[in-house]
């Protein structure tokens, strides 16, 4: 990977599974069994073993990066970057001193460089930091060409890691150590959701915030419909025609469609040991577009 940051960490890749080829052998009744004891998971609406699933991810997003954000421009009309500006401003970075951030899942950069420029902007904060985790190498790479032409560049208060969610690592991500944490559009497609939360609330301070931003579940039937509609029928083309690639956005759809509905996904987040608000629109999350998207929010006690 090319270097991007001298405070970046470089974890091993995980290589891509291998596609067995088909003999005329018969299975060992041993080799079956293991086989069927293979944990799985969802890949969009395929069912895959948990081990490939990082890998077929990795894919999705080394096809998309270097068009990622263009495309969230195409896809939503603009609309995203309303819900990342709602979003951060919803988190008042800066307000109450300089923050020390996490933002996981962000490699193009478009969330670390809305919290410095809140914190800047509202509060005259020139001390809040952020730490840009992404699984993707080149998804950072993006992160990185966005904040070499900002006043962030070559300055503490910016990082960029390479690092999976799910085990950040302790040595450099350790215990009790950030005072907020963000992951906007990212956390539906890791293999465990609640391994996620758990480094979460690991990496943390007591007292810090954990905030997410993720697609979410449309309640009116009507919205639902045309959403739907729109969803499978267009956004795929559009992959096709402004980013050569139909399969991974047709993923991207049907990742959205798997993630598991605001209540239970509020259940999640106490599960890991987070406080939140009641189980309704308003408390434990903010619905954003009847539904379409929903920022979740826990404190760690």
């Amino acid at each position: 990977m090319q270097r991007l940051h001298s405070n970046i960490v470089r974890l091993p890749r995980v290589c891509r599974p291998a596609i067995a080829r088909c003999n005329h052998t018969q299975a060992s009744p041993q080799r079956n069994t293991l086989e069927s004891e293979k944990k799985t998971t969802s890949f969009g609406y395929k069912t895959v073993p948990e081990d490939m699933k990082e890998s077929l991810v990795r894919n999705v997003f080394d096809s998309v990066a270097s068009r990622y954000d263009l495309m969230n421009d195409v896809t939503s009309m603009g609309v995203h970057r309303l819900w990342k500006d709602s979003f951060v401003s919803s988190l008042k970075p800066g307000k109450k001193g300089p923050l020390k951030c996490i933002d996981v899942a962000g490699g193009t950069g478009d969330i670390a460089l809305r919290i410095l420029d809140h914190a800047k902007d509202n509060y005259y904060d020139r001390e809040t930091t952020v730490d840009v985790v992404d699984i993707n190498a080149q998804m950072l790479k993006e992160g990185f060409k966005r904040f070499k032409l900002t006043m962030y560049h070559n300055t503490p208060q910016i990082a960029f890691h390479e690092a999976n969610a799910q085990d950040l690592g302790s040595e450099k991500f350790s215990d009790n150590s950030y005072d907020l944490y963000t992951i906007a559009f990212g956390i539906r497609n890791c293999t465990s959701i609640p391994d996620v939360l758990k480094e979460a609330y690991r990496v943390l301070k007591p007292g810090g915030t954990f905030a997410c931003l993720e697609f979410s579940k449309i309640e009116n039937p009507v919205l639902s419909t045309l959403y739907d509609t729109y969803s499978f029928s267009a956004i795929p083309i559009l992959g096709s025609i402004f980013a050569g690639d139909r399969e991974s956005y047709q993923y991207l759809v049907e990742s959205i469609r798997k993630f598991p509905p605001q209540p239970e996904f509020a259940q999640m987040i106490r599960d890991a040991g987070f406080s939140t608000g009641p189980n309704v629109d308003g408390g434990a999350w903010a619905d954003m577009w009847g539904g379409i998207a929903s920022v979740h929010k826990g404190v760690k006690l």
